[in-house]
């Protein structure tokens, strides 16, 4: 209970001395003492472990918690070289492409070591011709990882020979891989393994396998796997990082050599590698970046068929899957132990009976392995069971082929992808993969496309495929075919007749090997979806009945029920969540509320739903799964659903499949109620009852399984209970999978207990199929037809819907909720998402765990089965009454009394004002004027003593409330503290950014801080110009001609935000913006809605706010998941390279959200040279936010800091980072706490906001907040009562209650605090007050902090960066920027720039390793001229293949011309200027057909002209808001979020054209009549071009093109105007409907045609009037 401040006030002493003495009380401080004299505790051990505790804050998944990787691929492939066994010139090419890639990997925590380079070829029979003989050319050929030790490794040896002879065989000898560790680095030379290879001769009982030798292969690989059994069992397994035993290949056709080293160091290495006798027809190349400092040899790659860039966001549900099948398939065990007929071990494989025989063969998968590994296994088995190895991976990882354009002619290839979607759940997220089984060679993308991969062929049959052009230096005369991989697109090479096959051609080849169209046409049922049935369950007594059982308040109805059913969208909300989390709550909350939903940040990318939905589908399947290994008719028996989210029709229409002539799916409904008179125990024996007659049934062959909670009348619901859906479907989903019969059925929930977005994801996640909801859509129909929504329909209030309408609208928006969700992870099926149980528990006991979810982490313990029966009978109203309404719970919105706790309170907001001095009528709407000091009236030291004391007193409601401190020595004098200044710089403010905030709150809270010398955030909307300059105008009143709208300003004060951040809508990203910022930063993630972009509703979006967003005013801006470029690690890498490149001089943080494996994560980030890591919690605030991710999604940042700065230090990269925690912070009590976990600096939200007149008014969203801190309205504007010293005197009584807790603890310098958890202990007497359950503990994940007492290097630079204070470190690019440097430091561009007039022409060579070029150059220009750049030009000439982000943030008078290609983000965030990039004039290929420049060009580019002689990658124009673009072809989801501009493709485009799309033209020139196919009309629309003005701007752009580049396709079209501009479409948004260009319109308005002509004038024509010659040369130049 909160005490009223009356109460308040009559327990603390108004003094500042009883201010001071409270304070030890206040803060919970443990001190010992022995009469008068107080004890030093001497020693300290923070969160002892309780009996049968471990540390576990590591636990989990290993690839999740432990290792991530990214890395660049690529393959070279010349079969028609060298004879048999290639040629030694493909090696060295493969290997100076490695080289050359060296970017896209990192190095261990020494520097020097490689996190893992590697190559796999054809096994070099030249070389091993020892080994070969007459009868025994091609021997398999073991490359093996021994132990070091000399005894240990014979000892392995011996076991591997003695299990190859009993296995026929024939050991020929061990061959010492010549190797040089001199070349090592410290950690790679301390962990390295005695590197073998060895040679065996295929059984003679295979002599007739030698034409394809798969039984040979077969028998090697079930070989491997048997040896790894065999050495466990004799005990020679050791942990030592150098004395493992791995098998890197086993083959008679390819070898892999790898290690943890830098590219250069393999050949360096591995002394074979430079040895001519080493030929071979292609090779894998592979380079690493681990977010893990101490990489593991095994696990560089290539693996053993794939080498893999990318992460598979499905793992834990792929792995369960794998193993429920494994379980499923079974063979007698003595079939097993002859693993060498070939028809046995053909049926081995095919039955898959090769993961639960461990003491047979190794098991298949292992959480305790690399996603890629496992990847690789289950890729590697299917291609040994009669799979050729492009038809494996298009199982696994599928493209989007539902209606897929290009596809339309290849009917065979979606009937394949259909089949094999029913078996087989995808393997989905960010991958480019290149394989090969020895027999082809190939390379696969995912089906977003979020990876590069380009392709040369040249004319000698070479194919060149990798992950960046230029890695190989090809003269461009010698290609024949340049080109990329889309999204879902695959190439292969067949390696014996080396013929090259693209997409269509391979994957048809494949598809049309069987008849999968007319198999699923005879096997499947179809469920489409169903209109909705209008009678009622229930009638409305024992309907509010039900709900109120099953959870549901008021808010539930009148919030979410409401928008989704009256407008098929989620709940839009804002603030943060600032109520308890579900264990510590007073309140009851479904089990759904104790789970958090996982989210992609950095190694991985969130997928956009809203813009790129075509890849996405929630279609599910119901039926018995058959084997993916072994392909037949069968497979294609299962009901498939086109939605998860069934109604009664739906369900009558699977009831009918029973029938044995409907295709006889048996089918069984199981109750989950049981009697309320068994109380909370009786769930137990409930539970093991469901798991039993689930069982039997589907041994009884039960195909269809309904869990039901459906109660039939009042009385069943006024005598029973019911196990909660999610509890019942994860233990009977583990059940079956234990019992080998999971693949036999499939699982439907029906039930009144699912009616939000969340609750869906979590039974989905858990293993059901699909749910019936009967309770939330019976809801609808009561909500529909109450009096209160038919008056609303009549008033206009809400679209007037039938009751059919309004079903079919609750349903999608469930399924777009669930996109959402899926999107957030980077998952684009509803099927991969299926079982993988993508979430943390928090606050769930060990039982609850092992029985329902296993596999989650849930790492600080909580309420158990009981607990949770307990809690659902607590629900329950007393009676069923027609009078009787729903609780409301104010889970979401504050209930005065009786509702849930929030700390962020309209009281508590009074309570700070009072300190603060605050009156919130005190505005320029009153009379602030004439108010003594604007009204600001003095701080009071007792009112900041009441405020903190309604916190300490409320109820738990966080982590930290748990936590108590427990000091190591005596108190001090607080003279000796140091002083509240220095305290204060290291305090920031949130990242909220200008829209979301009003003018007057954003500008007060940035001259606030930095008035106290802190951090002030600019947020995501980018910043006035006029805020670069300090203030020198005030006057005496404190008043600014500047900033006439604010009060109590100073002379000297800045507004200018000393953190800029650049987030994923690119808003106000402008090279000015980013040249004067003092740090930069990269929002990853929000934490009220991680794994989504920034939210900022159309009102908000005035004329102010639009110039500063470069969009259109009126228009909701809703902000893509951070994917374009910053979709892995290795590219926000790049990302961080862009920034320190044009800002030197400026830092670059991070910002991600807590979330289990942020300790991995980070360690990614801080190898990836950013400066600063901000860890937010899931609970921080938002402007808007759908209502499901402020509440389900991310964790406390008392976790997430805890495990990012325990990774940083145990990885050796803590000292490269500063850490910055933010979310919730309010008081100096917090602060300390965060410090101890091992923040440096602190973030202020929400609460610098309530300092600056804030009234917690929640209703940001909506633009209607009453004292003008989150609106845009005038009106509103002007009642905003904050100043700069209301902030700045919040600032110094937190800073003031630190130094006082600092004393007390005895402490003077705060840095000393830093990382000291031993300071922390659990508070028993808060852990008491738990209503729920005594099951709560936080020493198994606090206790995992490392002790940091004795060495605090950590808060130092790295040594090699001087060892000064972080914060005045910034990290610097290497030798990636070196031409960046020599083109600033060149003396006529010096010169040029200083002279800002005329013309200077310079010319430089690049290589793929220049990252970046010219971005420091626009630096150097925009410090000194800002955004208008130069008035002269400097033209650029630049020769080769150019790295990633060639042009970035390119400048008026920049023209930039290269004459090669270029990779990713050329012109990224370009301003204006002009970048040409065209082929070598004597270049073998057709410049129009071939790939020039890669993936996400001009994204945020806010003016300039831009010309591409060839075609672009995917994403074009992503959020161009100004630039005039023209290529060749593009690839999907060109002008994707495009609010400015004009884009002309003159070839073909791939699908998703203008999707988002809100401003801006687009032109396509459409050759094959099928551009209204590609293109996205939920936004744009299109038509031919018949405006005069269009017409003109389309034709002087293709003019201006042929001029700039000598395009032949452009000059082919001008050739024929009158005909070819037929041929044209314009697509454009509404808008843009009344443009000049888009509708007739009369002669004289003018028409833009460039973005950079040399003047404004030059820039427009008249319509209808054309350039005259020398108009069309100056605009040219």
């Amino acid at each position: 209970m909160r005490l009223s401040s009356a109460a308040l006030i009559a327990v603390v002493a108004s003094s500042a001395s009883s201010y001071i003495s409270s304070f030890q009380l206040q803060h919970g401080l443990t001190q010992r003492r022995n009469g008068a004299a107080m004890e030093r505790v001497t020693s300290l051990q923070a969160f002892k472990l309780k009996e049968g505790e471990t540390k576990n804050m590591f636990e989990g998944p290993a690839p999740l918690v432990k290792e991530r990787d990214a890395c660049g691929v690529g393959f070279i492939a010349n079969t028609k070289s060298g004879e048999e066994f290639g040629t030694h010139k493909v090696l060295q090419q493969g290997l100076t492409a490695l080289d050359c890639m060296e970017h896209r990997g990192a190095c261990g925590g020494d520097g020097i070591s490689g996190d893992g380079a590697g190559i796999m070829t054809q096994i070099p029979w030249k070389l091993f011709s020892e080994y070969r003989s007459e009868n025994c050319p091609k021997p398999g050929v073991g490359m093996v990882f021994l132990p070091q030790q000399e005894d240990r490794r014979n000892s392995v040896k011996e076991v591997i020979e003695k299990v190859c002879e009993a296995n026929e065989l024939e050991f020929l000898g061990w061959r010492e891989v010549p190797v040089d560790p001199s070349a090592l680095g410290p950690q790679a030379r301390d962990a390295v393994p005695s590197m073998w290879q060895m040679f065996v001769k295929a059984p003679k009982r295979l002599d007739d396998d030698e034409e394809t030798r798969d039984g040979f292969e077969r028998t090697l690989y079930l070989v491997r796997r048997r040896i790894l059994v065999e050495l466990e069992k004799a005990g020679l397994k050791w942990e030592d990082a150098n004395s493992e035993t791995y098998f890197a290949s086993f083959s008679s056709a390819t070898i892999v050599y790898k290690g943890m080293v830098q590219g250069c160091v393999l050949p360096q290495f591995y002394k074979d590698l430079q040895d001519e006798d080493f030929t071979t027809k292609f090779v894998i190349y592979h380079r690493r970046f681990s977010t893990n400092t101490n990489p593991k040899w095994p696990l560089a790659q290539p693996m053993r068929v794939v080498g893999h860039n990318g992460e598979i966001n499905t793992l834990v549900g792929n792995v369960n899957w794998v193993k429920a099948r494994e379980k499923s398939k079974a063979l007698p065990e003595c079939e097993l132990e002859d693993l060498v007929d070939a028809e046995n071990t053909d049926n081995i494989v095919m039955m898959c009976n090769t993961q639960d025989v461990p003491n047979v063969l190794e098991p298949l998968v292992d959480l305790g392995r690399s996603d890629s590994a496992n990847l690789d296994a289950v890729f590697e088995l299917m291609t040994k069971s009669r799979h050729r190895a492009p038809c494996a991976l298009m199982s696994l990882v599928p493209t989007a082929y539902e209606n897929e354009p290009a596809l339309s002619n290849n009917p065979e290839i979606v009937d394949f992808y259909k089949f094999h979607g029913g078996l087989l759940e995808a393997w989905d997220g960010p991958a480019l993969l290149v394989y090969s089984d020895g027999k082809s060679i190939g390379a696969s993308l995912d089906r977003n496309g979020l990876r590069p991969a380009r392709y040369s062929i040249t004319s000698d049959g070479t194919v060149y495929m990798m992950s960046e052009t230029g890695v190989v230096d090809l003269e461009e005369s010698d290609i024949v075919q340049k080109g990329r991989l889309g999204p879902g697109q695959m190439i292969n090479v067949d390696l014996a007749t080396g013929e090259f096959k693209d997409n269509i051609a391979i994957k048809s080849e494949i598809a049309s090997r069987h008849p999968y169209g007319e198999w699923v046409k005879k096997g499947r049922k179809d469920v489409t979806k169903m209109t909705f049935a209008d009678d009622r369950l229930y009638d409305d007594a024992t309907t509010t009945f039900a709900q109120g059982t099953f959870g549901w308040g008021l808010e539930d109805i009148g919030m979410q029920i409401q928008d989704m059913a009256g407008s098929a969208k989620e709940t839009t909300y804002s603030m943060g969540d600032d109520a308890p989390i579900a264990v510590l709550s007073e309140r009851p909350h479904t089990p759904y509320n104790y789970f958090k939903q996982r989210f992609a940040q950095v190694t991985n990318p969130p997928i956009d739903p809203l813009r790129e939905g075509v890849v996405m589908s929630v279609a599910m399947t119901l039926g018995k799964k058959e084997s993916i290994y072994k392909v037949s008719e069968k497979g294609a028996r299962l009901i498939h659903l086109e939605s998860p989210v069934l109604n009664s029709n739906e369900m009558d229409r699977i009831a009918s499949f029973a029938e044995p002539e409907n295709g006889g799916f048996e089918q069984a409904t199981i109750s989950t109620r049981y009697s309320l008179a068994d109380g909370p125990d009786g769930i137990k024996d409930a539970i093991e009852a469901i798991c039993d007659k689930a069982v039997e049934d589907v041994r009884n062959g039960v195909e269809v399984l309904i869990l039901s909670d459906k109660s039939a009348d009042q009385a069943e619901l006024d005598g029973t209970t019911y196990i909660p859906p999610m509890i019942a479907v994860g233990a009977v989903h583990h059940r079956l999978i234990d019992e080998g019969l999971r693949m036999d059925t499939g699982i439907v929930i029906e039930t009144g207990s699912a009616w939000s977005t969340h609750h869906f994801a979590c039974l989905v996640g858990y293993g059901a199929n699909a749910v019936h909801p009967y309770l939330a859509l019976e809801t609808v129909k009561q909500w529909h037809g109450s009096k209160r929504t038919q008056s609303m329909m009549k008033a206009g209030k809400l679209d007037n819907t039938t009751l059919d309408e309004a079903q079919q609208n609750y349903r999608k928006a469930v399924e777009n909720g669930l996109l959402k969700i899926l999107s957030k992870m980077g998952i684009s099926l509803l099927s991969s998402y299926q079982g993988a149980q993508i979430f943390e528990a928090m606050g769930l006991g060990e039982e609850v765990i092992d029985t329902s979810f296993k596999g989650t982490t849930s790492r600080i313990g909580g309420v158990s089965l009981s607990d949770i029966a307990q809690e659902t009978a607590m629900m329950r109203p007393e009676t069923a009454d027609e009078k009787a309404k729903l609780i409301n719970y104010g889970y979401y919105k504050p209930v005065p009394k009786k509702g849930e706790y929030h700390v962020n309170s309209s009281d508590l907001a009074k309570l700070l004002h009072d300190a603060i001095g605050l009156d919130k009528t005190v505005s320029a709407a009153t009379d602030r004027d004439e108010a003594e000091n604007d009204g600001v009236k003095p701080k009071n030291a007792a009112n900041y003593e009441i405020f903190k004391k309604s916190l300490e007193s409320a109820p738990l409601a966080n982590i930290r409330d748990l936590l108590d401190f427990e000091s190591d020595r005596e108190s001090i004098s607080i003279d000796e503290v140091e002083p509240a200044a220095e305290i204060m710089k290291r305090f920031c403010t949130g990242a909220m950014s200008l829209g979301a905030l009003s003018r007057e709150a954003h500008e007060t809270l940035a001259i606030a801080v930095n008035r106290v010398g802190g951090k002030s955030n600019s947020g995501e909307g980018g910043e006035d110009t006029v805020r670069i300059k300090d203030l020198s105008d005030v006057d005496e009143k404190g008043r600014s001609p500047t900033y006439p709208h604010l009060a109590g300003l100073k002379n000297g004060d800045s507004a200018n935000s000393y953190i800029h951040q650049v987030a994923s809508g690119r808003f106000g990203v402008t090279p000015e913006f980013l040249t004067t910022a003092k740090q930069l930063e990269i929002k990853m993630a929000q934490g009220a809605k991680p794994g989504e972009g920034g939210q900022l509703p159309g009102p908000k979006v005035s004329d102010y706010i639009a110039t500063l967003r470069a969009s259109k005013p009126g228009v909701t801006l809703i902000s893509p998941p951070p994917h374009h470029d910053i979709y892995s690690i290795e590219d926000l890498a790049q990302l961080i390279h862009d920034l320190h490149a044009i800002n030197e001089s400026a830092g670059v943080s991070v910002k991600l959200v807590s979330s289990i494996g942020i300790g991995t994560v980070a360690c990614g980030v801080a190898k990836a040279q950013a400066d600063v890591i901000q860890i937010s919690g899931g609970d921080g605030g938002t402007g808007a936010s759908p209502l499901s991710s402020i509440k389900h999604a991310g964790m406390p940042w008392e976790m997430g800091l805890s495990e990012a700065h325990s990774a940083l230090l145990n990885n050796g990269l803590r000292d490269r980072v500063t850490l910055r925690v933010d979310g919730g912070i309010r008081t100096g009590r917090d602060l300390a706490i965060a410090a101890m976990m091992g923040a440096e600096e602190f973030g202020f939200g929400t609460i610098a906001m309530i300092a600056e007149g804030c009234v917690m008014a929640r209703v940001c969203h909506l633009n209607t907040c009453p004292v003008g801190v989150t609106s845009q309205k005038e009106e509103l504007r002007k009642k905003f009562p904050g100043t700069p010293e209301h902030v700045v005197n919040f600032f110094m009584f937190v800073a003031e209650e630190i130094r006082e807790l600092m004393a007390h603890l005895g402490y003077s310098k705060f840095e000393d605090l830093i990382g000291r958890a031993d300071l922390l202990k659990e508070s028993e007497e808060q852990l008491a007050r738990i209503a729920k359950t005594k099951g709560v503990t936080l020493s198994g994940f606090f206790g995992s902090i490392p002790e940091s007492k004795d060495d605090r290097a950590f808060l130092r630079a790295t040594p090699a960066e001087g060892g000064g204070l972080k914060d005045s470190v910034v990290h610097v690019n290497g030798g990636s920027s070196d031409l960046d440097r020599e083109m600033c430091n060149h003396e006529d561009v010096k010169a040029a720039i200083e002279k800002n007039s005329g013309d200077t022409a310079v010319s430089f060579n690049i290589k793929n390793t220049d990252r970046s070029t010219c971005a420091m150059l626009a630096g150097d220009i925009s410090r000194q001229y800002g955004n208008k750049g130069l008035d002269g030009n400097l033209n650029i000439n630049i020769f080769g293949s150019a790295g990633q982000s060639f042009g970035a943030f390119a400048l008026p008078g920049m023209k930039l011309r290269l004459t090669g290609e270029a990779n990713d983000y050329v012109g990224k965030g370009m301003h204006g200027g002009e970048i040409v990039v065209l082929p070598e004039a004597d270049a073998g290929f057709v410049a129009a057909d071939s790939s020039i420049v890669g993936n996400a060009c001009l994204y945020g580019a806010t003016g300039g002209d831009f010309h591409a002689n060839g075609r672009a990658g995917e994403r074009f124009c992503v959020r161009n808001s100004g630039a005039y673009a023209v290529c060749e072809g593009t690839g999907d989801h060109c002008c994707e979020y495009m609010t400015g501009g004009v884009v002309v493709a003159l070839g073909t485009v791939g699908r998703n054209v203008g999707a988002g799309m809100t401003g801006g033209i687009g032109y396509f020139y459409d050759e094959d009549g099928r551009f209204d196919e590609r293109v996205n009309g939920e936004i744009v629309k299109f038509q031919r071009v018949g405006s005069a003005a269009g017409e003109l701007q389309l034709r002087n752009m293709i003019e201006r093109h042929f001029e700039k580049t000598g395009s032949e396709k452009a000059e082919a079209i001008l050739d024929n105007w009158d005909e070819e501009k037929a041929k044209f479409w314009q697509v454009y948004p509404p808008s843009e409907a009344q443009s000049a260009v888009v509708s007739d319109t009369i002669v004289g308005e003018t028409v833009k045609v460039s973005a950079t002509a040399p003047s404004e004038e030059l820039c427009y024509l008249p319509v209808g009037a054309g350039l005259s010659p020398d108009q069309t040369t100056r605009c040219a130049d």
